[in-house]
């Protein structure tokens, strides 16, 4: 029978290594003549997919139980499903949580707990308040695009009228997508407005091809921002990447709508 332990150094008197994924070694160890064998984690050095290295590394090696400080509930679902019996919360030396194992103190010792019986309920706690910090994060800086999304719609409610868009696209799909991408070109902004703007328009009856064409543009042509690309790329560059981004437009849009509908 042979027992994994995590372990800082590659000896008996080594510490237990408070993580399973992340500990520097494994002590695998023959429960019967206590010989030992030392091998480098190759996820130690890693953040990413560390769990998943020790998780490969210990079943490669046949073992029966791994005892460990802390051993996720994902490496604790791949390991019981290959039949090895996982302890979590194991203080001390590599030899001495041997020993405490053989005689079945270890088992019973208070803070042990089985992997097999409550790993897979149990939560990383780590993980949970970093996922809950990048979410938080995520809102925080969503936040002003969502703000302007909802005063876009006021304004555009407020000052844009159906009869105002119907006097300007006529219906006719060639000038209307022209049109739209025309207005795509000028208006600047983050691209989730032209979607609002886009949605708008289909709600006053203007054609899908102006909208696609509007769409398209915006994220694509950027005469607000031509000067600043001339500066930076050249005038050359930048006059003939927005005139081949204004007439794609046109064309994708035609495109896309006549395919789709």
């Amino acid at each position: 029978m042979k027992i994994a332990v995590s372990a800082d150094s590659p000896h008996l008197n080594a510490k237990v290594g408070s993580r399973f994924g992340t500990s520097k070694y494994f002590i695998i160890v023959d429960r019967d003549t206590m010989d030992f064998e030392a091998v480098a984690n190759p996820g130690a050095s890693t953040y990413h997919g560390s769990g998943v290295q020790a998780v490969v590394l210990v079943i490669s090696k046949k073992v029966d139980t791994v005892l460990t400080g802390y051993c996720s509930p994902t490496a604790i679902g791949h390991l019981t499903a290959n039949g090895i019996q996982v302890l979590e919360e194991v203080v001390g030396t590599v030899g001495e949580v041997v020993q405490m194992y053989k005689k079945g103190k270890l088992q019973r010792q208070p803070g042990v707990k089985s992997g097999l019986e409550a790993g897979v309920n149990k939560i990383d706690k780590t993980a949970l308040i970093h996922a809950l910090s990048n979410s938080v994060n995520q809102i925080i800086r969503l936040l002003p695009v969502l703000t302007g999304v909802v005063l876009l719609i006021g304004l555009f409610s407020s000052f844009i009228s159906k009869e105002l868009l119907s006097s300007v696209f006529s219906g006719n799909i060639a000038i209307d997508t022209l049109l739209g991408a025309s207005l795509g070109s000028i208006f600047a902004g983050n691209p989730i407005n032209s979607y609002i703007i886009g949605g708008e328009f289909l709600e006053y009856g203007i054609s899908l091809f102006a909208v696609t064409a509007l769409i398209i543009s915006w994220v694509t042509v950027g005469i607000v921002q031509l000067p600043a690309e001339m500066a930076a790329l050249g005038i050359r560059f930048a006059l003939v990447r927005n005139a081949v981004s204004f007439a794609l437009s046109l064309i994708i849009a035609i495109l896309t709508v006549a395919f789709l509908t």
